[in-house]
């Protein structure tokens, strides 16, 4: 059975690994009542964890404060679940991956055409569906890896849909659901993806061992 995380790590650390998000966005995240993550965040900001930004763009993000309290949590539970090799194994699975699926993005975005780069308007219809082989192929090699860490800590569900999710649209004619930020397209849930990694086994991003840093 995998380890079940308490909520008050969920929510910080869907503060942690997706920057800044609004209400809706946590409670999908960390699958909890809408009344407990206010709750949580009411008390968090009483205690300078998170901040409110309001205006044209509302969200709650973490304060320096909060970004430490997420880290020895998360910290704090790795070694209380005893996962930290599994998680580890599963970490150099995703790297193994990783700049090859980075390549790929930027096929999918730009295309030779006599020797030169152009962006791609996806016109042809022979170039995608040849890109689109390759992802599935990263798929074929990225769900494993999503399963096995859901196997050892709980919070990491939810990642083998939403990639399925986002290649199914991606195969019926939606490539935006390919490399566009701010949606749950492939590329988004990768990078969150890495994110949680990172953060999970403390490593940070620019002294990642395999050099590929360019998300």
């Amino acid at each position: 059975m995998s380890y079940q995380s308490e909520s008050n790590l969920l929510i910080l650390h869907a503060l942690r690994i997706r920057g800044f998000v609004q209400l809706s966005e946590i409670v999908i995240s960390t699958r909890l009542k809408v009344e407990e993550v206010e709750s949580h965040l009411d008390s968090f900001k009483e205690n300078n964890l998170v901040n409110y930004r309001e205006g044209r763009i509302e969200g709650w993000m973490l304060t320096q404060e909060g970004r430490g309290r997420s880290q020895q949590l998360v910290t704090s539970e790795l070694e209380s679940s005893g996962f930290r090799e599994e998680i580890n194994s599963n970490y150099q699975g995703f790297l193994s991956s990783n700049q090859r699926f980075l390549s790929l993005c930027t096929d999918w975005q730009l295309r030779t055409v006599n020797g030169e780069q152009e962006i791609n308007d996806h016109s042809d219809t022979d170039y995608d569906e040849e890109v689109i082989a390759r992802l599935v192929d990263i798929n074929g090699e990225i769900q494993p890896v999503c399963e096995s860490l859901a196997d050892s800590l709980n919070r990491f569900e939810g990642y083998s849909r939403r990639f399925s999710e986002a290649l199914h649209k991606v195969q019926n004619n939606e490539p935006e659901w390919f490399t566009k930020p701010m949606i749950d397209s492939y590329h988004t849930i990768w990078f969150e993806l890495h994110e949680n990694l990172l953060v999970t086994l403390g490593i940070e991003r620019t002294k990642e061992t395999d050099g590929n840093n360019d998300e």
